[in-house]
Order: C-alpha cells, then sequence, then structure tokens
C-alpha cells in the first residue's frame, strides 16, 4: 500500500532526515506495509519496523522485546520516536500492562494498541467503525470496503485524507480516562500516525 508520494515528498537538497520512527510490530505483514506507505524515498522521516519473523514471536512481550534490543544496540535519540504496535485481541492484559509501563518511561516513547485489532484502525479509513464486536466481525467489516483483503491493502486504496478521517474518528473514541489503552473497541494507532504527519509538515 502506498499513499501517494507528493503528499510527503521533502525540498530538493534536503539530505537527512528530521526525525526517525522506531516501530516494533505484532503483525508480520499489514503493519509494517502500512508504514511504510507513510513515507517515500524523499521523505524527511524514516520509519523503521522492527517486525517478527517468526509468527511464533508476535505476542506482546515479544514485540517489547523487539524493541528493547534494539534501542539496546543502536541506541535512540531525544528526537525519535519508538512505539510498540499491538492488538489487544486475546492477550493477557498484563502483558498489555507491560507495554504500557515501558511506554510511560520516556516522552520519545509510545504504545499503539488496538482492540480488537490493527484491522479496525485500517476500518476507520472507510467507516465510524460502530458496531464492531469481535476480531472476525471486524474484519468481515474491513472486507465490505476492500473485498480482496487479506493482511494487506493495494496500493491507492488509501489516501491522506482518508487517514487524517480515521486520526480523527480514533481520537473521538480515544476516551479511557482510566488506562493507556482501549479497555472497548478503539485504537490509538492515532497517536503515532499523527505524529508522522506532523513530522513531515515540520
Amino acid at each position: 500500500m502506498r499513499l501517494k508520494r507528493r503528499l510527503f515528498n521533502r525540498p530538493s537538497g534536503t539530505r537527512r532526515y528530521k526525525k526517525l520512527f522506531i516501530i516494533a510490530t505484532e503483525g508480520v505483514k499489514t503493519e509494517p506495509e502500512y508504514f511504510a506507505a507513510l513515507q517515500s524515498e524523499q521523505s524527511v522521516i524514516h520509519i523503521r519496523c522492527l517486525k517478527s519473523k517468526s509468527k511464533n514471536k508476535s505476542a506482546p512481550l515479544q514485540v517489547l522485546k523487539r524493541m528493547q534490543n534494539h534501542i539496546k544496540e543502536e541506541g535512540l535519540k531525544d528526537s525519535d520516536e519508538a512505539w510498540l504496535v499491538a492488538d489487544r485481541d486475546c492477550w493477557d492484559e498484563q502483558h498489555i500492562q507491560q507495554m504500557y509501563d515501558w511506554a510511560q518511561q520516556k516522552e520519545n516513547y509510545g504504545l499503539a494498541l488496538s482492540n480488537p485489532k490493527f484491522e479496525y484502525w485500517l476500518l476507520l479509513h472507510f467507516d465510524d467503525g460502530d458496531g464492531i464486536t469481535s476480531s472476525k466481525n471486524c474484519t468481515e467489516r474491513l472486507r465490505r470496503h476492500l473485498p480482496d483483503y487479506d493482511k494487506g491493502v493495494a496500493s491507492n486504496q488509501i489516501t491522506r485524507k482518508m487517514v487524517e478521517t480515521a486520526i480523527r474518528r480514533a481520537s473521538q473514541r480515544d476516551n479511557n480516562t482510566k488506562s493507556g489503552w482501549p479497555v472497548t473497541t478503539g485504537t490509538t494507532v492515532y497517536r503515532l500516525v499523527r505524529n508522522i504527519l506532523a513530522a513531515h509538515q515540520s
């Protein structure tokens, strides 16, 4: 999936990235493809996805471990950001809590969690997401808009305007004051994507 490159072009003559986003994802295909689409060869930002090489290592604590190992080995500038991207789905709340606790350690750390899963964030690009009651229900609803959806989104199916609409819809649902993640249907992926768009415009 690729958004229109002209939306993310940088001025000619600028060679260095202004900002780096390190994103550790639970999914091995959909999430990396989506975030890759938010940059181009001429982006003023760079997005690096730390995806699992095995489906057996996609649990929340494995996502956290990949991020911790990366930062230990590569470091992270204060001007850059590190985000964990995971699904609420059927994972143990204690594991989600550990991810959230890690994200609270520094201002440039973040947790982007979707309930029930990342596809809900994709769905918000197309409709308001009302009435979603399960992971299966979420995928079925998304396929109304993307009939050929199979853990990926084809090029040109999502535009910049649709991304901005999804941010607005997700933000309006983000009213969990007692926890740092959606305890009901919702997603905080919009916080990460909003920061990425803002970095493009800075």
